[in-house]
């Protein structure tokens, strides 16, 4: 049986009452908390700055999986693992000096990741995936929740399997968008390690329900 993580994504719950629901996330057997972060240049939305994340981060009992969807992302590296970032996820597409930023992420102590868009090609990680802690794939186009998940993602799930076998890497693969209990099987079965769920969670009428049914959802 292959372990994987769940990392409930936390654009999708309620606002007003992120505390309760993240002490339901604390309840679960989630692996980690999924935190978007965006600043409408990069992506067409506004979310979460450092101080949100502090407060998460005294409210959470499970690591915090920070996905920078940003330009310049170096700029605010350091400042997102001391407002308590445990893995911080770097777009491909934001950064021309991606082997650089990814020592940058490792030196503050985080797990370092790379988010691809649904367009970029597996191949342009050749060079460096052995410095990747972590590969993101957006199944959806970044930006929103609740979207329809990208079926061109399963084949790019698989290459980046074997790209990461071939090179004896340690990166772990998370699939990002639409992912829900009608589609966690066979992504982690094309390789993933890590399962962002935002709706599927958090618009379940058992949330907590949810998350177990997905951990499970190969048994």
């Amino acid at each position: 049986m292959k372990d994987f993580l769940v990392a409930p994504s936390i654009l999708a719950a309620d606002f007003a009452n992120l505390q309760r629901d993240i002490e339901m996330i604390n309840q679960s057997q989630a692996d980690w908390l999924h935190v978007d972060v965006m600043d409408g240049r990069f992506v067409p939305n506004i979310s979460f700055g450092m101080d949100i994340i502090k407060t998460m981060k005294s409210m959470a009992t499970k690591p915090l999986d920070v996905h920078l969807m940003i330009v310049e992302p170096e700029k605010y590296i350091e400042r997102f693992r001391e407002a308590g970032a445990d893995v911080i996820t770097v777009h491909y597409e934001a950064c021309p000096h991606l082997h650089r930023t990814m020592q940058q992420i490792k030196a503050t102590g985080a797990k370092a990741g790379v988010a691809l868009n649904p367009h970029t090609p597996i191949s342009l990680l050749e060079d460096l995936i052995e410095d990747i802690d972590l590969v993101c794939l957006m199944s959806v186009n970044p930006g929103f929740g609740g979207q329809k998940f990208i079926y061109q993602t399963l084949p790019k799930v698989k290459k980046l399997k074997e790209l990461i076998e071939t090179r004896n890497a340690k990166t772990m693969i998370e699939i990002d968008g639409g992912v829900g209990l009608q589609n966690a099987g066979v992504l982690v079965e094309a390789g993933a390690d890590v399962l962002v769920a935002g709706s599927a969670v958090f618009k379940a009428e058992n949330p907590v329900e949810t998350i177990g049914r997905l951990k499970d959802i190969l048994k």
